[in-house]
C-alpha cells in the first residue's frame, strides 16, 4: 500500500518525480500560499536538515487558518489536493528535495499573496 498515494489522474494527469533546490530566505515571512486543484503535491527531504510546514486547509483561502510545523530530516510531507501551503522554508543552508507533483493539463496551481501588513514572520 505505501505511505501515501499520488494523486494526479484527474484530467488525463500524470506522475512527474523531480529534485527541487530550496534556499533560505533573508527573514521567515509568510507573504503567498498556493494549491493545487488537480493533485497531491509529495515533497521528501535528500539534504539532511530539517524545515518548516506552512498550510491552512481546503478551501476559500483563510489566513487565520494558518499552522506552521517544523518537520524532521527524515519526514517527508504531501499535500492533499486544494490544501493550501506555502513554498519550501529550509531553514539555514540550501536543501534539495525529492517532489512528486501532477503534471498535464488544466491548470494545477491557485495563489493568493497577503497583502504586506498580514505578512507573517515565523520565529524559529
Amino acid at each position: 500500500d505505501g505511505l501515501a498515494t499520488a494523486d494526479v489522474a484527474d484530467g488525463d494527469g500524470a506522475a512527474a518525480i523531480s529534485i527541487f533546490r530550496a534556499r533560505p530566505l533573508a527573514a521567515l515571512e509568510l507573504r503567498t500560499f498556493e494549491r493545487h486543484p488537480l493533485g497531491s503535491q509529495a515533497f521528501m527531504p535528500l539534504s539532511g536538515r530539517p524545515y518548516l510546514v506552512a498550510v491552512a486547509p481546503a478551501g476559500p483561502f483563510d489566513p487565520a487558518a494558518i499552522r506552521v510545523f517544523r518537520a524532521s530530516a527524515q519526514q517527508g510531507v504531501q499535500y492533499a489536493r486544494g490544501v493550501w501551503h506555502h513554498f519550501l522554508l529550509v531553514l539555514d543552508a540550501e536543501s534539495d528535495f525529492l517532489v512528486i507533483d501532477r503534471t498535464g493539463p488544466g491548470d494545477n496551481c491557485d495563489e493568493v499573496a497577503l497583502a504586506p501588513e498580514a505578512w507573517i514572520r515565523v520565529l524559529v
